[in-house]
């Protein structure tokens, strides 16, 4: 099963974090559809929110895993395109859990505002 879980800051619901672990086993290796549609939509929102906003985001990548740290911005309207982007992923993660529960779970955590997030 894919694990996502998102962490948000406590007082402004600000995404601080996320991370996608494990396998959907939806299909054969190269032909599971779950672990294309997760892995097209995360990694694309890094590279979108890397692109268009010009923030590197701190990510560690390996066979079934992805986790992201989203950097403490201080220009306002960076920030707010940063979490747009994020939130569309978070969207499009639940329409794919919609779709697909038995092989993927979206879970939401909270943290302090500005701390290491623990995910």
């Amino acid at each position: 099963m894919i694990r996502v879980n998102i962490e948000r800051g406590r007082d402004s619901g600000a995404i601080q974090a996320f991370k996608v672990s494990g396998h959907a086993f939806y299909g054969k290796h190269g032909h599971d559809i779950v672990c294309a549609g997760v892995s097209a939509v995360t990694v694309g929102t890094v590279n979108a929110v890397e692109k268009l906003t010009g923030v590197t985001l701190p990510s560690e990548m390996g066979d079934g895993l992805l986790q992201v740290r989203i950097p403490v911005e201080t220009d306002k309207s960076r920030s707010e395109q940063i979490q747009l982007l994020l939130e569309s992923m978070v969207v499009m993660i639940e329409s794919i859990e919609e779709a697909y529960g038995k092989y993927i779970t979206l879970a939401t955590s909270t943290s302090q505002e500005g701390g290491k997030p623990s995910c």
